[in-house]
């Protein structure tokens, strides 16, 4: 119970301090006032304030979702650091905006039901609705577990059925011929060892000297690298290193004789110490861009009059200044003009836009400069990710013959439910059920074709 305690300042004056008692039972302050009454109402706002965080007070229910999250869920709520920027991104797009100023007790299952079919009609892919209905029922979880709620509201909400889609794998052939368009040895050693090992991509790029033991070809797989906003990393970094893989549990397998021998190789050239990375981040020269030669402006004839009955020679910087004009070969002039100018030290040049990296490799810097220029020049004619080489390897051994439990330790499967699905992925993987068929039907009809 909360009370107010008359004192006295300097001058004699008479002041009232307003104290309460804490969730913890601790006395606090709620403020000193010039009038008892004023204080009376301060330490009883605190104590309603304190009521909201004691279990089994309906006042709990009466905060809105938007403070419940803010201020008691997103702070506690244990999660990966790459989970809670997904979660809190979602939430501020998409959640908050419907159901930020209600209060948790008026939330109800026709509330969220009307909300899943807004997103609907707004347009957002089945998945993504159901990721955002998942967020918003763990949210609910906990709320109801603490008895801030006494329903939740998310129970019996259906969302929209996100289809399976089937797999695309990448052929061996397919692969050799990717293997040629990348741009130099070590990107093909990166994407060597992803497509033999199966290693998701934050383990390939945290993959260290110390993992490869080099005698037994047995890679080890301890950790992985998580690329986030540094307002969501403890110390407010661009990588975040965690002490063990995605499935919590350290692994190891081995590796051919060959690509052992690459990664030795690649080792010693770079004169690499036990704990550096393997692969690092060195293309920074790439984010340059590569400007075009301009013809001579004498072959290319003038652009368009203006106004005023003026025209210029295209590829020229009075054609691009004063005419206006934004052809291919005036935009290329003009970029060589300021080009030259920022060598040379004039108009405050700028430094080169570099990746803030530790030299672990951007997952985004590698796709668009590395992986889908190699991916258009090979014209496969399917859409690959880099992923997508997890899949292939656990295909092609399967395919091979591999034992299906082998498989699911080897990429670190938490169930081998998931591993079965890479049975029959190649395209030719039911060849055999059609030569089966054939051989049944050729018997029935006499071996007419």
């Amino acid at each position: 119970m909360g009370f107010s305690r008359p004192r006295r300042n300097r001058e004699g004056k008479v002041r009232y301090t307003a104290y309460y008692l804490d969730i913890k039972g601790l006395e606090k302050s709620a403020g000193t006032f010039s009038n008892q009454k004023e204080a009376d109402k301060a330490w009883q706002r605190a104590e309603s304030e304190v009521a909201k965080g004691r279990v089994g007070d309906p006042k709990r229910g009466r905060q809105t979702f938007r403070s419940y999250v803010r201020e008691t869920w997103l702070p506690n709520h244990e999660m990966e650091a790459t989970t809670r920027q997904s979660y809190t991104y979602a939430i501020h797009k998409h959640i908050l905006p419907e159901f930020g100023r209600m209060r948790m007790i008026d939330i109800m299952p026709e509330h969220v039901r009307s909300w899943v079919t807004t997103m609907k009609a707004l347009g957002l892919e089945a998945a993504t609705i159901q990721k955002n209905k998942t967020i918003l029922s763990a949210v609910f979880t906990t709320a109801f577990h603490d008895q801030v709620t006494f329903i939740h509201p998310c129970k019996g909400v259906r969302t929209p059925p996100v289809p399976a889609k089937p797999r695309t794998i990448i052929t061996p052939e397919q692969f050799d011929i990717l293997y040629e368009e990348l741009p130099d040895a070590d990107t093909q050693l990166l994407v060597e060892t992803d497509i033999e090992t199966g290693l998701r991509w934050g383990e390939l790029t945290e993959l260290r000297v110390k993992d490869l033991h080099v005698g037994s070809q047995i890679l080890t797989i301890s950790r992985t690298v998580v690329e986030v906003n540094p307002k969501f990393h403890p110390k407010g970094e661009r990588f975040l290193v965690k002490n063990y893989p995605k499935d919590k549990e350290f692994r190891r397998f081995k590796l051919t004789r060959q690509l052992v021998t690459k990664l030795s190789a690649h080792i010693k050239e770079q004169n690499l110490g036990p704990d550096d990375l393997l692969f690092t981040w060195r293309h920074e020269s790439a984010t340059r861009r590569k400007l075009r030669p301009v013809p001579d402006p004498e072959q290319l004839g003038y652009t368009e009059p203006n106004a005023a009955g003026r025209a210029y020679r295209h590829g020229t910087i009075t054609a691009y200044n004063t005419g206006k004009c934004r052809c291919d070969h005036c935009r290329a002039a003009f970029a060589i003009y300021r080009a030259q100018r920022r060598n040379s030290g004039k108009d405050n040049p700028r430094l080169p836009r570099r990746r803030d990296t530790d030299g672990h490799i951007p997952a985004d810097a590698f796709r668009r400069k590395i992986w889908k220029p190699a991916l258009a020049a090979a014209d496969l004619g399917i859409k690959v990710r880099i992923h997508d080489l997890r899949h292939a390897h656990a295909s092609w051994l399967l395919a091979g013959g591999a034992d299906l439990q082998v498989v699911k330790e080897r990429l670190g499967h938490a169930s081998i439910a998931t591993t079965e699905k890479y049975l029959h992925t190649l395209d030719d993987a039911d060849e055999t059920a059609l030569d089966a068929f054939s051989k049944i039907r050729n018997r029935s009809n006499g071996g007419r074709v």
